[in-house]
C-alpha cells in the first residue's frame, strides 16, 4: 500500500526545540540583561513558555506568547498592540516588554498566581471547571474592569491596522466581526448548513437601535486573580470595535468550560459599575455572533498539518458552540428544541474497529519528552477514539439527518427529497442561498421558517455530539452543557 506523503516527517523537533530556548535566552540576555534558568512549556493549544531568569541577583519571571499554528501573520503582533494600548489607558493588563522573532512571541510579565482554568472542553469533560466564593467575588470585581475597558475612546486604538475604521452603522456595528470570520471560513469549505444558517440569521436579526461603538475584549471574561483581587485581564487576540453587548455574550460562551458563576448576577453587576442598562435581547443576539465566529475558528482546529494544533477541541468545540447558538436563537425567538434523542446499538465495522482501537493502544505506550508531552499524546490518543464513535455512529447519524432535513424541505414547501448528507448540504445551501435573495428583495422575515431551520439544524448538531461522545445526552458531561437561559 502505498503512503501518503508526510510533510511534517522529516522535522527535527528536538532541534527546532532547542533553537526556540536558544532565541529565548538570547532575548533576555539583550532585552532584560538576564540569565534564563528555567524554560517551561505551558499546556495551551498555543505554544507559550514561563521564563525564569536572573537579573541583578533577582529571581523574575516572564511569558513569552507564541503564535497559534493556525493563526494569521499579523494576529500576534495586533494582540500585543492592543495590549500595550490599554495598558497606556490604565487596564490592567500585563506589562507588554516586546516583540520577539525568533520564536516569534511577544513577552509579557508573568502573573504570579494559581492558573485559572484553561477553557478548553477537552481539559472541562475530564475535569469539571469548579467557582470557588473567592473567584466569584474577583469576577464580579471584573466586571468593573471590564465597564472601564469598553469606557476607553475608540480612537485610542485608530493607530491599529484592524481597529482603524471604527464601524459606524448599526449593521457594521453588529456584523463586521462575523463577517469576516465567516469569509475566511467559505474561503477554506468549512462553512456547512448549520454554519451558513447562523451567519444568514444575524444578518437578518441586527439590532438596529443599538448605534454605540466600543472597545470591546472579543473574548471577555479571561483575566488572573488571587483571592477576590483581578491582577490582569487577559486574551485579546480577538479583540474588535462592536457592541459591548458581544462582551457580555461572551460568559455565555465560555461556560461552562471555564466557570462563569452566576451570569445574570453578572450582569446586574455591569450595571451597576457602567451605569449601563444591559439589553439581554442583544445579549441574546450577540450570543449567536460571537459563538458563530468561534464554531468557524473550532473548525480550522483540525488543518492536518497545523504542529501543535488541538485536533479533537476543534471538534468538540464545533459540536458544542454550534449548538448552543442554536440555543440562543430558541431563547430569543421562543421556539422548543428537542432533546429525547437516543443512540441506536454501535454498528461494528470490522476492519475500522479493529484498526481505531489498535491506534489507542499503542498512542498510550508512545516515550514522551520535552518536545511532545504527556497531554499532547493524550490528545492525539483522543483522535482515534473519536473516530471509533465515528465509525459506528456514521451511518444512524447522517440517516437522521437526511431523514429530518427531507422532512425540512416538505414542511417549506419544497418538493425536494435526497438520499445522502452530501447531497443533502448542498441542496440545503442552495435553498439558503435563494432564501437570502428572496428576504433581500422583499425585506420580508418568516419566523415560522427560522423555527423549521433552527430546530431540524439543533437536533443534526446534537447528534453530532452524542456520536463524539458515544452517549445520549448526559447533563453531567460538559459537551451537552445547555445555554443559560437569561430571560426570566
Amino acid at each position: 500500500m502505498k503512503r501518503a506523503t508526510n510533510t511534517t516527517h522529516s522535522v527535527d523537533y528536538d532541534a527546532v526545540e532547542a533553537e526556540q530556548h536558544k532565541g529565548i535566552c538570547d532575548w533576555v540576555k539583550e532585552h532584560l540583561n538576564g540569565e534564563v534558568t528555567d524554560i517551561r512549556r505551558l499546556e495551551r493549544w498555543r505554544p507559550q513558555w514561563k521564563v525564569t531568569y536572573t537579573a541583578n541577583n533577582e529571581t523574575n519571571a516572564v511569558l513569552f506568547r507564541g503564535n497559534r499554528s493556525i493563526a494569521g501573520k499579523q494576529d500576534l503582533k495586533f494582540e500585543m498592540e492592543v495590549m500595550q494600548a490599554l495598558e497606556a489607558n490604565g487596564i490592567k493588563v500585563p506589562h507588554i516588554y516586546g516583540w520577539v522573532d525568533s520564536p516569534k512571541a511577544f513577552v509579557m510579565d508573568w502573573i504570579d498566581t494559581e492558573d485559572r482554568a484553561p477553557g478548553m472542553l477537552h481539559t472541562a469533560i475530564d475535569n469539571p471547571s469548579t467557582m470557588s466564593d473567592e473567584r466569584w467575588q474577583a469576577m464580579l470585581n471584573y466586571m468593573e474592569h471590564l465597564a472601564a475597558m469598553h469606557a476607553v475612546p475608540v480612537d485610542e486604538f485608530t493607530h491599529i491596522k484592524r481597529l482603524s475604521t471604527p464601524p459606524k452603522t448599526p449593521t457594521e456595528i453588529a456584523l463586521h466581526t462575523t463577517e469576516r470570520m465567516y469569509s475566511v471560513g467559505k474561503q477554506a469549505g468549512h462553512i456547512d448548513p448549520p454554519l451558513e444558517f447562523l451567519q444568514q440569521w444575524l444578518r437578518r436579526n441586527v439590532p438596529l437601535h443599538r448605534t454605540e461603538a466600543h472597545f470591546i475584549a472579543g473574548d471577555a471574561g479571561q483575566f488572573m486573580s488571587a483571592g477576590t483581587d483581578v491582577l490582569a485581564l487577559l486574551d485579546f487576540e480577538i479583540a474588535s470595535i462592536g457592541d459591548i453587548h458581544w462582551d457580555l455574550a461572551c460568559f455565555r460562551g465560555r461556560h461552562p468550560y471555564e466557570n462563569m458563576g452566576d451570569i445574570p448576577a453578572l450582569y446586574r453587576r455591569y450595571e451597576e459599575v457602567s451605569g449601563r442598562q444591559v439589553d439581554l435581547a442583544a445579549v441574546a443576539y450577540h450570543t449567536v455572533a460571537f459563538l458563530q465566529l468561534s464554531g468557524i475558528g473550532a473548525t480550522f482546529f483540525m488543518q492536518p498539518n497545523a504542529h501543535g494544533g488541538n485536533w479533537i477541541e476543534g471538534a468538540l468545540e464545533y459540536a458544542s458552540i454550534s449548538r448552543r447558538a442554536y440555543e440562543s436563537i430558541a431563547e430569543l425567538q421562543g421556539i422548543s428544541l428537542d432533546y429525547d434523542l437516543h443512540l441506536p446499538e454501535p454498528t461494528i465495522k470490522r476492519w475500522e474497529d479493529s484498526g481505531l482501537q489498535k491506534l489507542c493502544v499503542d498512542i498510550e505506550r508512545l516515550p514522551t519528552s520535552s518536545v511532545f508531552e504527556s497531554w499532547e499524546r493524550d490528545l492525539l490518543h483522543s483522535i482515534p477514539q473519536f473516530l471509533l464513535n465515528h465509525a459506528r455512529y456514521r451511518d444512524w447519524f447522517e440517516q437522521e439527518t437526511v431523514a429530518d432535513f427531507n422532512a425540512l424541505m416538505q414542511t417549506l414547501g419544497h418538493n425536494i427529497t435526497t438520499s445522502n448528507l452530501i447531497d443533502a448540504d448542498q441542496t440545503a445551501l442552495q435553498v439558503m442561498a435563494d432564501m437570502q435573495s428572496t428576504t433581500n428583495d422583499s425585506g420580508n422575515q418568516n419566523p415560522k421558517l427560522d423555527e423549521a431551520w433552527v430546530q431540524a439544524q439543533h437536533k443534526r448538531i446534537l447528534r453530532f455530539s452524542m456520536l463524539i461522545a458515544g452517549t445520549n445526552p448526559d447533563s453531567e458531561n460538559p459537551l451537552f452543557h445547555r445555554l443559560d437561559p437569561i430571560f426570566q
